[in-house]
């Protein structure tokens, strides 16, 4: 479980926009769920399944990091970095691979690639290697707000404290985790393998029942006696937002 204080480090562009990543694998789940992850962070996300649209959408998009498979049905990995980089993109690029193999993993940093990362891997650990490769290119760092705010409820990351209409929660230390990921994400839904592996750091599967169990830990103390703001889309996953903003 990562620590309040390692999440609030945030990158920007020199500019001060956000960081533009692009995500390229030829599996749309895993697509957006590595999208889904860096939004949580603040980037402008943009995903394609095959190589000739990410060539098409290194050079449009103009992304700042790049998340790329190297199993692509038209062209494979390689080639989509030796078109980018002919075209202009430099962006730094972390492969991903289904293969272990020294030779794969060589060949993609011999021809430019800046890390990679093995099949099946943590969204965790995705990040991290991005934040990595994005403080080595220059993006600029700054710090996110350490209070997250929405609706009535306030939550304190460095003092660890949550307050509702003004009444002081009483969280555990996994609650508190899990309340943090959903504020962040306010008015987003949220699904329990995102849930996991952000809150548990479990890869996907076979564990929902523990989310489904620490959102019913969370309504009791957060929704009791209040106009609910944790609410479930069925087969979809979970959303926190206000009352109001129920439709």
């Amino acid at each position: 479980m990562s620590s309040p204080a390692a999440d609030r480090s945030s990158f920007t562009r020199p500019d001060g926009q956000p960081i533009r990543a692009l995500v390229v694998d030829d599996e749309p789940n895993l697509a957006e769920l590595v999208a889904t992850a860096l939004r949580y962070e603040g980037w402008d996300v943009r995903t394609v399944h095959d190589g000739r649209s990410a060539v098409d959408l290194a050079r449009t998009h103009d992304p700042d990091i790049v998340v790329l498979d190297m199993m692509l049905p038209d062209l494979d990995g390689l080639a989509v970095l030796r078109r980018i980089r002919e075209r202009g993109c430099h962006a730094p690029v972390l492969f991903l691979t289904a293969k272990d193999a020294v030779e794969d993993r060589v060949a993609g940093l011999t021809a430019g690639g800046d890390d990679y990362v093995t099949k099946p891997f943590s969204l965790e650990e995705v990040v991290a290697r991005l934040r990595v490769l994005l403080r080595r290119a220059g993006a600029r760092q700054e710090r996110e707000e350490a209070v997250l705010v929405v609706g009535d409820l306030v939550l304190d990351e460095d003092a660890h404290d949550v307050v509702r209409a003004g009444t002081p929660v009483h969280l555990t230390a996994t609650e508190f985790e899990l309340l943090r990921f959903l504020m962040r994400n306010a008015r987003r839904v949220v699904s329990k393998a995102q849930i996991l592996d952000r809150v548990w750091n479990y890869d996907f599967g076979g564990q929902a029942n523990i989310v489904e169990l620490y959102i019913s830990y969370l309504r009791k103390k957060i929704d009791a006696g209040r106009e609910p703001m944790i609410h479930t889309l069925r087969g979809v996953g979970y959303v926190l937002k206000p009352g109001a903003d129920v439709v």
